[in-house]
């Protein structure tokens, strides 16, 4: 079994592409396992081999299609080839279904396999895409070609909450939710990262793909830092050590803040210094004066606070 997984050519979602290309690749045992249940009960995981990287040519408009990742598995004693396509564009293709085919073609015509074709839709905004292409005729139906598909926007975010999936985790970004419910999102997904037990780097990936795609403002950030004494120590010092808008923006205040306190220091500093000084040139004076009348250096000293020495070096300047 192979799972391809195709972009389209569009330079303006090169980023998203390789976000979803990276998250997919990294955790495609729990991707199945969360979103397509029956298709992971049937693969042997132990045998996925991630093959080249593939470049086809759309054979109606002459557009090459890029085929970012292939993964060689075995099905229970078959072989078949898996396409996920993941859709880099926010907004409608009217053709998409056409376009499957297309691609479904090309790779039985190269591999000569079964293929269950699988896409994932991340529009911003809901809509429903069909996930079936037909070919047929008022006497004969020719084809009909279908293929499961994943609309991330139709799915409550919070039925995935409890789980311990590092997708669902990532995915929740682009799940169904409210504009009110943002902060609660970024909330609940760092307490299903805290639960996972994975390696710093994996979750590093997650939680970068997660903030490429739900950046909180300042006042939702503020909100979210309200809720940080529900966590252990423990649990904000993980969350501290991931790079995130948070953090950065607490960097930024700690750093503006320890400037004005250098400043304020600086200035009290001086003042101190400035009190400290005009004191000690009114003592001396003062010491001066006592000389003057003829008072003994041990008792000078006594009077004004200076040691012996410094009131014998004063009795020189008079002399």
């Amino acid at each position: 079994m192979s799972m391809l997984l195709i972009r389209e050519e569009t330079s303006k979602y090169i980023r998203h592409d390789q976000l979803f290309k990276q998250l997919i690749h990294t955790f495609f045992d729990e991707f199945l396992e969360v979103f397509f249940p029956e298709v992971h009960a049937d693969i042997d995981f132990n045998s996925i081999t991630p093959l080249s990287e593939e470049v086809f040519t759309d054979l109606i408009e002459g557009e090459s299609r890029r085929a970012d990742i292939v993964i060689e598995a075995k099905l229970k004693g078959r072989e078949t080839l898996i396409i996920i396509h993941v859709e880099p564009q926010s907004y409608v293709q009217s053709n998409f279904h056409e376009r499957m085919y297309q691609y479904f073609s090309l790779l039985y015509n190269k591999y000569r396999k079964p293929i269950l074709p699988i896409a994932i839709f991340s529009y911003e905004e809901y809509h429903h895409e069909p996930n079936e292409f037909t070919i047929s005729f008022p006497f004969f139906q020719v084809l009909t070609f279908r293929f499961l598909k994943l609309e991330l926007k139709k799915i409550n975010w919070r039925d995935y909450i409890q789980s311990n999936n590092p997708v669902a985790a990532a995915l929740l970004c682009k799940m169904g939710y409210t504009e009110r419910e943002r902060v609660h999102v970024k909330k609940e997904f760092l307490r299903m990262l805290l639960k996972m037990e994975i390696d710093p780097a994996k979750a590093e990936l997650i939680n970068g793909f997660f903030d490429t795609y739900l950046k909180l403002t300042e006042s939702e950030e503020e909100e979210l830092m309200s809720y940080t004494k529900e966590f252990t120590q423990e649990e904000l010092d993980f969350i501290e050590s991931l790079p995130n808008s948070w953090k950065e923006r607490g960097w930024r205040e700690g750093r503006q803040e320890g400037i004005q306190e250098g400043i304020q220091k600086g200035i009290q500093k001086g003042i101190e210094k400035g009190v400290q000084k005009g004191v000690q040139k009114t003592t001396k004076k003062i010491a001066l004066k006592l000389l003057k009348e003829g008072l003994p250096f041990d008792k000078v000293a006594q009077l004004t606070d200076l040691n012996v020495n410094e009131v014998v070096e004063l009795s020189k300047l008079y002399k």
